[in-house]
């Protein structure tokens, strides 16, 4: 660019800004949405080309616009979408450090927290958040020396949306890859928003814990309790997000918790049993224990996904009594998918170790087996109430037979 091409874009810029000064707040926003239109995608390169080497300055008093009135929402997404610009454009450090410099992360953080920040202001910040930690390690620990993790989990907690969920999770994300004083932090919190009420922030959760886990080397306990829980959602890409991480979870040291909780969640509790032998309505019935049979189930499908992965789990399996369990499964007539997943489960563990077969055709009969073994995923449909009692009541203990189901193996 010539010297007089230089002078010409310097008096260009001086222009805007002068306009840009004296500009309310309605010039400022048509200002900001011409600029959006004329510099989205360019490089850092290229803006300090457009702004004759005074792009700083611009960025600096967008910053500061917008932290001087972003509790009042005013055109805060078209301002947080313009300084976006700058940081996407960044080859290097400058705009980042600036922007860091004048508090912007902190500004973010608190447009995050605050009651009246509309959803869509929210989604913008998140956006930015998200630039600054894929920048380096040194953004990421940045966020979360603010208080990041706090900010961005009860945002995400209080969202009702899925950009802002999506965003939210993205980032949580992004501040666990290559920040190791915080990865833990991260990984604990992801734990915590497991519990949340809205079924599609559930399955975000379970997919980004899915992947922040398997950068880890070990497991903590806590996962374990609201994981065994997911697998009562009544939505299925929940559940199989729940199934997923169960799965890979087998390779963890919370092993022995999850295939104990999984293997018990095949019997209902006391009470619920006592509660399905009494003469209610289906409706009475269905409305209370609709979760814990679905889970029952999820947890079927679980354990034969996991025996069908590995003879070692298999035979863990089988300590835990898990035959019993499945058989007793195969009998609640409450629920077709649970007898369809806990036939499926058993026919895998007899054609496996074909010593357990010979136990369980003692126990339920001859006709209930040949029924299961070659009918398994359509039982359910012609079991009467006999068969559904003996399953119920059934003592099939394989304990006896595990040394030879060892061998097998």
């Amino acid at each position: 660019m010539s010297t007089q091409e230089e002078l010409a874009n310097i008096g260009k810029v001086l222009s805007f800004l002068r306009e840009w000064d004296r500009g309310d707040r309605t010039v400022r926003s048509r200002m900001l949405n011409t600029f959006l239109a004329e510099n989205t995608g360019k490089t850092c390169y290229e803006l300090e080309l457009e702004f004759a080497q005074v792009a700083s300055l611009f960025l600096a008093r967008l910053t500061t616009w917008m932290r001087l009135t972003y509790m009042f929402g005013t055109f805060l997404a078209l301002k947080l979408k313009a300084i976006g610009i700058f940081l996407s454009a960044s080859r290097h450090d400058q705009y980042l450090t600036e922007f860091l410099a004048d508090g912007g992360v902190l500004t973010l953080l608190d447009i995050l927290s605050q009651n009246q920040s509309k959803e869509m202001d929210k989604a913008e910040a998140l956006r930015l958040l998200l630039t600054i930690s894929n920048a380096g390690r040194k953004y990421k620990e940045v966020i979360c020396e603010s208080h990041g993790v706090k900010s961005i989990a009860e945002c995400l907690a209080k969202s009702d949306t899925d950009e802002t969920q999506e965003t939210a999770c993205a980032l949580l994300e992004s501040l666990s890859q290559g920040n190791p004083k915080y990865q833990n932090q991260i990984y604990k919190c992801l734990i915590a928003l497991m519990t949340l009420a809205s079924l599609k922030a559930q399955q975000l959760v379970l997919h980004t814990l899915h992947s922040v886990q398997m950068k880890l080397k070990t497991a903590h306990h806590s996962i374990v309790e609201p994981l065994l829980n997911m697998l009562g959602s009544l939505q299925l890409e929940v559940q199989n997000e729940a199934i997923n991480l169960i799965l890979d979870l087998r390779c963890y040291d919370v092993k022995p918790l999850l295939l104990s909780g999984v293997v018990a969640l095949l019997r209902p509790t006391k009470e619920v049993q006592q509660d399905l032998n009494m003469e209610e309505s289906e409706t009475v019935k269905m409305t209370g224990y609709l979760p814990m049979f679905v889970q029952q189930a999820a947890a079927a499908k679980t354990i034969r996904l996991l025996a069908e992965n590995s003879q070692e789990i298999s035979r863990e399996l089988l300590s835990l009594e898990v035959i019993q369990h499945l058989l007793y499964a195969m009998g609640n007539r409450e629920h077709t998918d649970a007898q369809i997943q806990a036939s499926l489960a058993l026919k895998h563990f007899i054609c496996s170790y074909p010593v357990i077969g010979e136990h369980v055709q003692r126990g339920i009969g001859s006709t209930l087996f040949e029924t299961l073994m070659h009918q398994a995923d359509t039982l359910y449909m012609n079991m009467d109430e006999t068969q559904a009692e003996i399953l119920l009541t059934n003592k099939v203990n394989v304990t006896e037979v595990l040394d030879g189901v060892k061998s097998e193996g």
